[in-house]
This record gives structure tokens, C-alpha cells and sequence, in this order.
């Protein structure tokens, strides 16, 4: 012990060491995000319920100036990155961000977003695609969900992909969507009220769309996941074997809806789990660890290997991000506020960016 105290001292008398109360960790990865959502903070009220938000979506969502949406873009960048944030799976549905995006210290796999029932095939987002493409982001193309879209376009929207970026979709995050394919609950009401009709109810459940409509050897992330059951675990892990994603945005869905992701189900089943923050739009903060602690009570070195390493990975961004083996390009997160003797986040818990 005495040696130690010396080596101690001797380091505290050193030039330009710096001491950290905490826990040094790579850099976080937020696996789902809508960076362009970023001005709608407090514009939707909370605890609406599914269907509410998401027509509130198309009422306020061009409430602000495009000068308001760009600063608020830029303010929610630069607070990611102090929290230690290196790589965001983003979604776009146009060009808005790529500027701020492609200026970034973080590492941004873009996924464009195509959506709406009365869409026909993913050709209109090609100019998306290409305008990524010049500012140098990773971007492709995906299907929103199982419920905005109908066949021919969701299967367009598959077959365009996007190389080597995954597939992102909004996945059971409400009852209604199961509701929806037997033509019951709000989902399918607020269709008929509209006038709108669908094609997919033949598939039978938002698991078996996507079985039957994304080929086996796709990367997958599924998003929200509040309503999957064993079976749906089961059947989507058995078609896309080591491929799949199972992303949680645990205070999104306490906004909305109230809803909780089955976390205990994921961790038994051993699934591959990431977490994202969603959007301002049905979240106060981009905060991850204010995302892990919403998770309950697992191991925080669970909830870190979720939000990094598997983070990395469901981006494909493992061989820059995710740890600190040989070759990484991660960045130092002090991770405080821990409960050392039971290893848990506590409300005090933060991350910050050292390095």
C-alpha cells in the first residue's frame, strides 16, 4: 500500500494529469434519432396516446421558421456530442440536416424515411439518397413502419436500401398497429375516418410483413418494440438469424403513450439490444443515460455494452466505435453519479465528454 501512496503522489505532482471522479467509457451511441424533430420540443402534449401524437405530428411539425429548425438541429448536435456521443442512426425525411450533419464531430448513418399510404414506390427519395451522397454521409433508404405504408411502396423502399446501412422501422410501439392488420383499434379507425385504405391486412401482423417482405440477409433494426411478444421475438430472430436489432426509446414511449419496452423478455431471450432517444418532438432531452435509467433495474454493465458496442454494431459502425480495442476511433465519456457498491445508475448519473 505504501508503494501505492507514493506512485500517488507522485502522479499528482505530475504536469497535466487530470483527475475524474467516474467510470471512463467509449463513446455512446444513439441508435435512434430524429435529429429534424429537434424544434418540436413541448409542441405535442405528453400522454396523448399513439394515434394523438401522431396526427399531431402533422399539424405542428411545420409550426417553426426553417432559421428556428436549423439553430435548434445545431444546438441538439452540439449537446450529443458533449454527452459523449459518437454515432447516431438518424432518421431524415429530406435534406435539412445534412449541412449541420456532415459539419459534426459525430458519426451519422442516415436513414431516409419513407412514409404515407398514398405512396407509391421509394423513387422520390433518390435525390435524398444523392444529396446525402455529395455531403458525405452514410445514408439509405427505409421503410417508416409496418402500418404507413402500402405493399408496393414498403417493398420499394426495401429493395432501394442503401448498401451497406441497415433497414430501420418503427416497429410495435402501440397495440394499434397489431390492430390495424385485423382491421380493428384507433389505427384502423383514424384510416376509415380519412378515407384511406391499406393492402397489407392479408400478411396477418406487422412480424409477419416484415418476414415476408425483407430478405433474411438484410440488418434490421427494429424500433420501440413496446408490444412484441415471445412469439414475434421468436419468429423475427428465427427468419433473420444474428441480423436484428431490437432498439429501445424507453422515455419516448413514457411520453406518448405510457408504454414500456419488455426488457426482461430481451434479456432472456439474449436478443441484441441498442437504445436511442427518439426525437424532442416526445422527449425533453437527447439524454442516453436519462434513456438507461428509464430501463429499470439491469446491470449497468449490460446497459453500457447496449448503449455502445451493440449500439456500433447495429449501425455498422463497430470496426470506429463501440470500445477501446486497437484501431478505434472512440473518443473518453466520463460516466458519474454511479452506485459503486451496487453497480447501478442513480438519478445523479451523467456522461460528459473528456476526450
Amino acid at each position: 500500500m505504501a508503494d501505492v501512496a507514493v506512485a500517488g503522489d507522485r502522479l499528482d505532482r505530475e504536469a497535466n494529469v487530470e483527475f475524474y471522479n467516474g467510470m471512463l467509457i467509449p463513446d455512446l451511441v444513439n441508435a435512434h434519432c430524429h435529429l429534424e424533430l429537434s424544434h418540436m420540443r413541448g409542441l405535442i402534449p405528453p400522454g396523448g396516446g399513439f394515434t394523438a401524437f401522431a396526427k399531431g405530428m402533422g399539424t405542428v411539425r411545420g409550426a417553426v421558421a426553417p432559421h428556428e429548425r436549423t439553430a435548434a438541429v445545431v444546438r441538439a448536435d452540439e449537446q450529443l456530442w458533449r454527452q459523449g456521443v459518437g454515432a447516431v442512426g438518424d432518421v431524415s425525411n429530406g435534406e435539412s440536416t445534412f449541412a449541420v450533419k456532415a459539419a459534426s464531430r459525430i458519426r451519422y448513418v442516415n436513414f431516409l424515411e419513407l412514409f404515407g399510404l398514398q405512396s407509391v414506390s421509394a423513387r422520390p427519395l433518390a435525390p435524398v439518397a444523392e444529396a446525402a451522397q455529395r455531403c458525405g454521409l452514410r445514408a439509405g433508404i427505409t421503410p417508416h413502419s409496418t402500418y404507413s405504408l402500402n405493399d408496393a411502396a414498403f417493398r420499394s423502399a426495401v429493395q432501394a436500401g442503401g448498401g451497406d446501412v441497415p433497414l430501420s422501422i418503427h416497429f410495435m410501439e402501440s397495440p394499434a398497429e397489431a390492430e390495424l392488420f385485423r382491421g380493428q383499434g384507433e389505427l384502423a379507425a383514424w384510416y376509415a375516418e380519412r378515407g384511406t385504405a391499406i393492402d397489407f391486412a392479408a400478411y396477418g401482423s406487422p412480424a409477419e410483413r416484415i418476414v415476408a417482405s425483407v430478405p433474411a440477409d438484410r440488418d434490421l433494426l427494429l424500433v420501440h418494440d413496446c408490444c412484441v411478444t415471445e412469439e414475434v421475438v421468436d419468429r423475427i430472430e428465427h427468419h433473420f438469424v444474428g441480423r436484428v436489432t431490437w432498439v429501445l426509446c424507453p422515455r419516448s414511449n413514457a411520453y406518448i403513450s405510457g408504454l414500456t419496452p419488455p426488457v426482461e423478455l430481451f434479456r432472456r431471450k439474449g436478443v441484441r439490444v441498442a437504445v436511442g432517444t427518439d426525437s424532442l418532438a416526445s422527449n425533453d432531452s437527447l439524454d442516453m443515460v436519462a434513456e438507461l435509467r428509464q430501463l429499470g433495474d439491469v446491470p449497468l454493465a449490460e446497459l453500457l455494452t447496449w448503449a455502445t458496442e451493440n449500439g456500433a454494431r447495429a449501425l455498422g459502425e463497430s470496426s470506429r466505435l463501440g470500445g477501446f480495442a486497437q484501431g478505434s476511433r472512440s473518443g473518453a465519456v466520463l460516466l458519474t453519479g454511479i452506485d459503486w457498491e451496487h453497480m447501478r445508475l442513480t438519478e445523479n448519473s451523467r456522461s460528459e465528454r473528456i476526450l
